[in-house]
């Protein structure tokens, strides 16, 4: 997995990077396809502003947050961003599930 952090007008550092890592853990526990993720931090005045995009085999996720602090709004994008990669998983089971009588037999 490709992991790229980026910060905009804030200085993204070690311990910031490590809470990433460790909250993305979760991400790849659910999906072991995932090919690369961005991650943006930014600060505009008072408002923190996490974005994340995540490459799966087959889909491309996007998911982002404000909050007053940048470690609240990290929480809160990787509440998403689970939600959102649970959702894409069941989907996959499902539509696997899904296959005609006719080609099962075959």
């Amino acid at each position: 997995m490709n992991l790229k952090i980026t910060g905009l007008h804030l200085e993204v550092t070690p311990a910031i990077r490590d809470y990433i890592e460790i909250k993305l853990e979760r991400i790849t526990r659910h999906v072991d396809n995932v090919i690369g993720v961005g991650v943006t931090l930014s600060v505009d005045k008072l408002v923190q502003k996490a974005e994340v995009n995540v490459h799966l085999a087959g889909k491309d996720i996007h998911a982002e947050a404000t909050e007053a602090d940048m470690y609240a709004a990290i929480d809160l994008l990787m509440d998403k961003l689970d939600r959102q990669v649970l959702k894409f998983k069941e989907k996959q089971v499902e539509h696997r599930a899904a296959v005609p009588q006719e080609q099962a037999s075959l």
